[in-house]
């Protein structure tokens, strides 16, 4: 059985230890589990505007469907958005457009209350002052002897001035 000799592998460049080292810093994966989780929570949250929130809305509208509230630019006029795109007709989608502004709102409106959820439950304590500068300290420190002396020694009527 032939031995393997690992010394006979190419050297690995230098560059892939320097990205290596930049994929596994803390920052780079607390990111990646980001984007990740967002992606999934922008999945949620488009199925609560499609499957909820946007019927709930066009009943209360009226009954209609937001996605086909369109504009035919150029084509056959069909009655809904899918049937003209299959015909090939050029159209201004304001129903999608609405969707997508109803989608940001609620993405923003959730992330907001998450943000605050999570800076409530991570709340850092108060840190302490900073002491205050050593001139500070010697200027009271020189305040409060003055006072003790001047507690200690009544004036005299030559110290109070003319009368």
């Amino acid at each position: 059985m032939a031995q393997f000799d690992f010394k006979t592998l190419p050297r690995r460049p230098a560059w892939l230890e320097e990205f290596q080292s930049f994929i596994m810093r803390g920052n780079v994966i607390d990111l990646a589990v980001g984007i990740i989780i967002g992606a999934a929570f922008t999945t949620i949250v488009g199925s609560l505007v499609k499957d909820i929130l946007t019927p709930i809305l066009g009943l209360i509208i009226g009954g209609i469907d937001f996605t086909n509230i369109f504009f035919t630019l150029k084509g056959p006029h069909l009655a809904t958005l899918a049937d003209a795109q299959k015909a090939g007709a050029v159209t201004l989608n304001v129903g999608v457009f609405i969707n997508a502004v109803i989608n940001f709102a609620i993405i923003s409106f959730a992330i907001f209350w998450l943000v605050k959820l999570v800076s409530k439950l991570y709340r850092r304590p108060d840190a302490e002052p900073a002491p205050p500068p050593a001139s500070e300290i010697l200027l009271t420190e020189i305040r409060d002897l003055l006072k003790l002396q001047t507690v200690a020694r009544p004036a005299s009527p030559t110290q109070l001035g003319p009368r």
